[in-house]
């Protein structure tokens, strides 16, 4: 799935094909995704222009003057900018067109979203319970050590929950709590002030880093371009599971932690 970095990537990359370029139409190959696509769409959107692209969590949102279309990329889905002459593909189910190119959505699986809003996109309901942006001022060792108080959660649990803070998929996760020396299955109330703040500077770190290199390169995952990012060649634990620790040597333990693979040292994270 594409994770924060590799949607932030995505924005950046798709920002200056299309922002303050005036929509031409819509093209929508399918009646659904995850849920269905509004058929009033294109009467919605044609004529006017893109005056932001933000992302909210794994949410971008492109504004216009009128309202938002809020994009999930699903399980599966990648956005590219293509020339209007270059041929959809049986996974390419929506166009948002400007002039000669356009924003294509290819989503194999289906679980993506094209949504439209007229409101506040940020008080729409798949995003007004989310939590804090983790690059965010807001974000800091503070706020998660008293988000904690209380709670008997597994840590890596605990900080990968969207409403506590958003964007902390499995893969950053498990690299911030290598990186931070925090065993992934200690209680997310049984951690000190202290080790929260290594933790919050570790979870920056990981995500700016992913960013910087273009996202983690997942089976389904490209940016606009159709190129793979590159953060998965630093990868310090996640996906190394018996390989040698790269701080005692010792071999990485993986485990089933909320139905995901959770890779660790038992050793160095305590």
């Amino acid at each position: 799935m594409p994770e924060l970095p590799e949607v932030e990537t995505t924005r950046r990359g798709i920002q200056p094909h299309i922002l303050q370029h005036q929509i031409s139409g819509v093209i929508s190959r399918t009646s659904k995704l995850r849920w269905p696509i509004s058929k009033k769409l294109n009467a919605d959107l044609a004529g006017h222009k893109i005056i932001s692209v933000e992302r909210r969590a794994k949410y971008l949102l492109l504004g216009t003057q009128v309202g938002h279309l809020i994009i999930h990329l699903g399980m599966s889905g990648s956005l590219r900018i293509v020339a209007n002459t270059s041929p959809a593909q049986k996974h390419d189910h929506f166009d948002l067109v400007f002039g000669n190119t356009s924003l294509r959505l290819r989503d194999p699986r289906r679980f993506g979203a094209v949504l439209w809003t007229r409101k506040n996109p940020l008080e729409h309901k798949l995003l007004a319970h989310l939590g804090p942006e983790p690059l965010g001022a807001e974000f800091d060792a503070a706020y998660l050590y008293q988000q904690a108080r209380g709670r008997r959660i597994a840590v890596k649990e605990f900080i990968m929950n969207s409403q506590v803070v958003v964007g902390v998929g499995n893969i950053y996760a498990t690299e911030a709590l290598f990186m931070a020396r925090i065993n992934p299955l200690r209680a997310a109330g049984n951690i000190s002030l202290q080790r929260y703040q290594v933790l919050c500077e570790a979870i920056k770190t990981v995500l700016a880093k992913a960013i910087e290199c273009g996202g983690t390169t997942l089976r389904d995952f490209s940016n606009e371009a159709g190129n793979p990012g590159y953060f998965s060649i630093e990868l310090q634990a996640y996906g190394r599971a018996g390989l040698p620790c790269l701080t005692c040597g010792r071999a990485l333990s993986a485990i089933k932690l909320g139905q995901r693979t959770t890779t660790y040292c038992k050793y160095c994270q305590r």
